[in-house]
């Protein structure tokens, strides 16, 4: 047993649990909803729903939670180990999901400035 120890993940599901059996759950958003079938677009279903495949970063600007959870943080990683840097790996993605930059490298073109047919008037 060389690595450091965490429950951070049995205490997130165990807290998880306990809402769901308070009936502390909402409602999915529309946008999240099965679109498949027939009657789905007119309940708007899947209306807004961003793709992140097709996002730079692959992190969607978007609501996942039910109102009734948003800001409920159930996975509160430790500092210890590896743990460490999946905490900070998760917290760039939350603060991706509410539209902070991923801190992707720029493309090269844009890293360099202006070019000098830009820059003449």
């Amino acid at each position: 047993a060389l690595a450091p120890k965490s429950n951070a993940v049995v205490i997130a599901i165990g807290e998880a649990t306990a809402d769901v059996r308070r009936g502390k759950v909402g409602t999915v958003p529309p946008w999240l909803r099965d679109a498949h079938y027939q009657g789905a677009a007119a309940l708007g279903h899947g209306k807004g729903y961003l793709y992140p495949h097709d996002i730079p970063g692959g992190v969607a600007e978007q609501q996942y939670l039910p109102d009734a959870l948003l800001g409920v943080e159930y996975y509160r990683p430790t500092s210890h180990g590896a743990e460490a840097a999946w905490g900070q790996i998760a917290e760039r993605l939350r603060g991706a999901r509410s539209g902070e930059r991923l801190g992707l490298p720029e493309a090269p073109e844009q890293a360099a400035g202006p070019s000098a047919q830009e820059k003449s008037p």
